[in-house]
């Protein structure tokens, strides 16, 4: 059975990813890897407040759980995704990776994925 080592290497393979990182709610690494200069553990910790913001944003607008978020910045793109009730993912992409087909294999397999949490 795949761990979440094997996921973040195998996140951190695809072309344009600069950094594969699941962390817990509370914003400490559970893993990581990325390219210098990044820091894992300096990233892990600003996922929370946002992805617990969204969620709040999920509750209020009637939409349900939170799911993914994407954000785009001049340099490229963060993704964050519920692992679980405990756990996110953060991906970041350089603005040539592909990002469309990383959402796809995300939610299609996302089962998968919590399962190693």
């Amino acid at each position: 059975m795949p761990t979440i080592r094997d996921l973040v290497s195998a996140l951190r393979r695809r072309d344009g990813v600069d950094a594969a990182i699941v962390l817990g709610r509370d914003g400490l690494l559970i893993d990581g890897n990325s390219a210098s200069p990044l820091d894992p553990d300096g990233l892990a910790a600003f996922v929370p407040p946002m992805a617990l913001a969204a969620a709040d944003l999920g509750v209020a607008a009637q939409r349900g759980d939170f799911g993914i978020m994407v954000l785009e910045y001049a340099e490229g793109h963060a993704v964050v995704t519920a692992l679980s009730h405990d756990a996110f993912l953060l991906i970041l992409l350089q603005p040539t990776a592909n990002l469309g087909a990383l959402l796809y294999e995300l939610r299609r397999h996302r089962t998968q994925i919590s399962a190693l949490v």
